[in-house]
């Protein structure tokens, strides 16, 4: 578990912060385009048909926005849990901390394509990279944990 970049042993819960505050520039980004839609496509607020209101009247594009907000409260909540049991196993690993931080880039890249194109192919590719990296860093800290 050494490091030959000098890492202490919270440098691991830096991606954990950078993506969780990318999820508020995401959320940002969401009000700021969905707010005036609202109100340009006259959606209801009739709680029978807002929802309805929403997916009909509300462009796609706007609505990727939401869609990408939702994302980044499935799989990157396992990437939450795994920097922490990594931080509270110590590990101070340079290719573990690398992994975070391209696990992070790798979502904010995925967050950017889906809102800015939208193309499925290139969407899927950022999506199972990310989930590689996942992977990766799932197994390197269940090595720590049981592999003693």
């Amino acid at each position: 578990m050494s490091s030959l970049i000098g890492l202490d042993g919270t440098q691991l819960l830096k991606p954990l912060v950078a993506l969780a505050g990318w999820t508020f520039v995401q959320e940002t980004w969401m009000y700021a385009t969905r707010i005036p839609a609202i109100y340009k496509y006259n959606v209801s607020f009739d709680e029978d048909k807002v929802k309805h209101d929403k997916h009909t009247k509300i462009p796609l594009k706007v609505q990727r926005k939401a869609d990408n907000y939702n994302n980044l409260h499935e799989q990157p909540q396992v990437f939450y849990a795994i920097a922490i049991v990594l931080t509270l196993l110590g590990d101070t690993n340079d290719y573990t901390y690398r992994l975070a931080w391209s696990y992070t880039g790798m979502r904010i890249a995925h967050s950017l394509f889906h809102n800015l194109v939208n193309e499925p192919n290139g969407r899927f590719a950022l999506f199972t990279t990310s989930s590689v990296i996942l992977l990766g860093l799932t197994a390197r800290a269940a090595s720590l944990l049981f592999c003693k």
